[in-house]
């Protein structure tokens, strides 16, 4: 029995660590970003993939059952999961991650929102009243966001808060250095004109000095329609734009014939994590989009 619980410690040593923090991201890049904070110490799952639209997406009985096990739900809010995130909050019915609770945390609530209408319509189309949601595509948003989400898993988990920390500060020094030699081989990118699917690329432009001219889609919300098409064709036919970009989701048919009869070019950016062969984490995320922007790649 004596020779047993030496044998025991060790193997107790031995073993890895058990996460201690279960957090359900709605969407890959925030799953990413905790992967980066906490590493080893959160067991994470995203609600969807990159080759799935977030606005519309259903709440399965997996996804229930998911969001009744969790520590913190991390989501970009502004009501981008609105379709299916209240019902999953619902039947999951855990009180830790309801709204307001600390084990809610909506990113986009850390930065600011761009694109916040004055007034909503419902013939303005699929127009979010808190402003545009997809925040992560500016950098420096994911930096301030990266602050708020490591404070939040070290009010969680406190036990490993300097951990969180430490993560924290170990991943702010790599991105800092990742957003200066960005902004540096994008400079080539400032004014350049584009034509979006949707209205995923706000915070990019913003960041890049990207000019938004058109959108292939009538309203946002509105699947492209052929009128609109032959609209933009007739406005930029002739030049007047310098990109056509939509995400993999999106249906590339709408894109291709605009792009194939005005000769502007048109290009998939991968708008999260996964998006692409190469997006893989946040770093080559950016890195992917910057080459494809830049012509660098097919």
């Amino acid at each position: 029995m004596y020779r047993i619980i030496p044998f025991l410690l060790l193997l107790a040593v031995s073993l890895p660590s058990r996460a201690e923090l279960r957090l359900f991201a709605c969407e890959p890049e925030w799953e990413a970003l905790a992967k980066e904070i906490g590493r080893d110490r959160v067991d994470t799952y995203s609600a969807t993939t990159a080759l799935q639209d977030p606005h519309y997406i259903q709440a399965r009985p997996g996804l229930i059952a998911k969001i009744r096990g969790a520590d913190l739900v991390v989501c970009s809010g502004a009501q981008l999961e609105i379709g299916w995130l209240p019902v999953l909050l619902q039947k999951g019915n855990n009180p830790k991650v309801q709204p307001g609770a600390p084990g809610f945390f909506e990113a986009s609530g850390f930065v600011r929102r761009l694109e916040v209408p004055a007034s909503v319509d419902r013939a303005q189309g699929d127009i979010h009243p808190q402003g545009n949601p997809h925040v992560q595509t500016n950098p420096h948003n994911i930096n301030r966001i990266a602050m708020a989400l490591a404070e939040r898993m070290a009010q969680l988990d406190a036990a490993n808060a300097d951990a969180y920390r430490a993560g924290l500060d170990d991943f702010q020094k790599r991105w800092d250095a990742a957003i200066s030699g960005w902004e540096s081989r994008a400079a080539p990118l400032k004014g350049k004109r584009v034509i979006t699917h949707h209205k995923s690329w706000a915070y990019l432009e913003d960041w890049l000095g990207l000019k938004e001219v058109g959108n292939l889609e009538p309203i946002p919300g509105l699947p492209p329609t052929t009128s609109h098409l032959s609209e933009l064709l007739g406005q930029f036919g002739q030049g007047g734009a310098d990109f056509i970009i939509r995400a993999p989701f999106q249906d590339h048919k709408p894109s291709g014939w605009l792009s194939g009869r005005s000769g502007i070019p048109a290009l998939v950016l991968p708008l999260t994590v996964g998006g692409s062969d190469r997006a893989t984490n946040l770093f080559t995320l950016f890195d992917d989009t910057l080459d494809r922007l830049l012509g660098m790649q097919p």
